[in-house]
């Protein structure tokens, strides 16, 4: 189905109307929702100690306070963006802001570990419904040219960079405060959203049509059957029996999926975006380097409090230039995408981020924040800078209006699912180098240990001091080798997958080239 003449005028008076300062406080709404969710991820992580001692976790459910979200989240997002292009982007955006902030609340009065990882649960959808619906705000509300590219520049930038900011207030709220408000912190910023969304969003035109329950179903079932696979094996290893049974229903419930909307009449996700090479060598790029940003917060957020010693607040100052770096990159994209193209940017940033992870190899017990992780770090962060803006403009270019949430709710699988598959095999890698290292460390150990030293290891098996740094720098450098290589098949894809026509570029710049992106 495409959009009237009459649909296209509306939604062109739209954005002529919100132009000016209407389009950036409008810019500022989108932007917002979407960094409050994607903190949301990385900003509970630090509260986790003190979640476990105040409402009673053992260490092995500890993780589902953020598996609870990512398996909704993950899980959600394909009908969350089809929501809005059939009932209107706006009434579904709000929806599910309100629906996060609830669920955020109950989080934080949560009394027991039911009632946090339900709460959790409530978020993530809150979460699968807002995400994919505000990045299809941005196609309906902005004109296609610089100011579109400058949108998806500050949407991209806060996409890659919410999760530095997240470790940054995870460690102020919990060391200020108490770990509750690292939940409650949405309450009033979500309000605000809501607030402000009437004032400067106008709704979107609704698409006529009904909802695919089939393939809602099947989507909804498999994916969250894929991203507990994924979570599993990172928990249990790849060989465990249930991490395999996950795995196979969901590879026998997405090949039902597949089917189901290649003969449907108005499909969750139109299966022929895939058919546009450069739609599809996007989703492929998003999915390695999803996996590589994950590991990179992960093993670094290790790292800096396990070997370099420093508290929770000192993690998320140490975090901070990653943000600022990452909104460099994004700028830099976003001004000369009209002249270059999306390509470079999509080499560049890839070869970036798989040169600052190469450099983190090196990181050993006598590396330092200054000498060892800032210059890396800030290598990283300005190629995913360039990448995430130029991934984001290229998966929704030249999409139909009424698949601009579906378009979203793609994108954003690729980066929850690359993001999860990525770090679990990162952390068997981690597993396995750390177990290597092991083997020589603790002979040497034993060898100098006292005897309530010895004591205290059969009990805990945990090498203390400089003999477990070791272990842990060693599985950490295997980690980002493995991440580096993620992020070497992304340029790969870029170089040889996608390409960019004149036409393309006259888009970029405003014109009416033809042809997709």
């Amino acid at each position: 189905m495409s959009s009237s003449p009459r649909q296209a005028s509306a939604a062109q008076t739209t954005t002529r109307e919100s132009g000016g300062g209407g389009s950036t406080m409008a810019l500022l709404v989108i932007a917002s929702c979407q960094l409050m969710v994607v903190l949301d991820i990385t900003i509970v992580n630090i509260a986790l100690p003190h979640i476990q001692s105040s409402l009673g976790f053992s260490t092995t459910s500890l993780a589902w306070v953020v598996n609870a979200y990512t398996l909704t989240f993950g899980g959600l997002l394909l009908l969350g963006g089809r929501a809005g292009d059939i009932l209107g982007r706006r009434r579904v955006f709000v929806f599910g802001v309100l629906l996060f902030v609830f669920a955020s609340l109950l989080g934080g009065l949560s009394q027991n570990s039911g009632e946090l990882l339900a709460a959790r649960a409530l978020q993530g959808v809150g979460g699968a419904i807002a995400s994919p619906t505000s990045l299809a705000l941005i196609s309906t509300t902005f004109r296609e040219g610089p100011e579109r590219n400058r949108a998806f520049g500050v949407f991209a930038g806060v996409s890659a960079g919410g999760g530095a900011i997240g470790l940054l207030m995870g460690g102020i709220l919990v060391e200020w405060l108490n770990w509750r408000w690292v939940l409650f912190v949405n309450v009033p910023i979500g309000l605000l959203i809501f607030l402000a969304t009437p004032r400067w969003i106008r709704e979107s035109e609704r698409h006529p049509g009904h909802f695919d329950i089939t393939g809602a179903l099947t989507s909804t079932v498999g994916m969250v059957l894929l991203v507990y696979g994924f979570i599993r094996a990172a928990q249990e290893g790849w060989s465990d029996g249930l991490t395999l049974a996950s795995f196979g229903a969901a590879v026998v419930v997405l090949a039902l999926f597949v089917l189901v909307e290649r003969r449907s009449r108005q499909p969750i996700t139109p299966l022929h975006m895939f058919r546009d090479r450069n739609r599809a060598g996007t989703y492929g790029i998003m999915l390695c380097l999803s996996a590589a940003i994950f590991g990179m917060f992960f093993f670094l957020t290790l790292f800096v409090q396990d070997v370099l010693g420093f508290s929770p607040l000192m993690a998320g100052f140490a975090f901070l230039p990653v943000s600022a770096v990452i909104a460099v990159g994004a700028g830099l994209a976003s001004r000369f995408l009209p002249t270059y193209g999306p390509k470079p940017f999509m080499v560049v940033g890839a070869i970036l981020a798989a040169g600052g992870l190469s450099w983190l190899t090196l990181t050993d017990v006598d590396s330092t924040y200054l000498g060892s992780v800032l210059g890396p770090m800030l290598v990283f962060s300005l190629g995913m800078g360039m990448e995430f803006v130029s991934l984001t403009l290229m998966a929704l270019s030249d999409v139909p209006v009424q698949e601009t949430g579906a378009a979203s709710g793609l994108l954003n699988v690729m980066q929850q699912v690359g993001g999860s598959l990525g770090l679990s095999i990162l952390v068997t890698m981690f597993g396995t180098a750390s177990r290597n290292e092991a083997k020589d460390q603790i002979p040497a150990f034993l060898s100098r240990a006292t005897p309530a030293e010895r004591i205290r290891f059969r009990r805990t098996g945990q090498l203390p001091g400089n003999w477990g740094d070791h272990v842990l720098t060693a599985g950490v450098s295997a980690a980002f080798v493995m991440a580096a290589i993620f992020t070497v098949v992304a340029a790969l894809i870029a170089v040889i997958v996608i390409q960019v026509r004149p036409s393309d570029l006259e888009r970029l710049k405003g014109g009416t080239g033809v042809g997709p992106v």
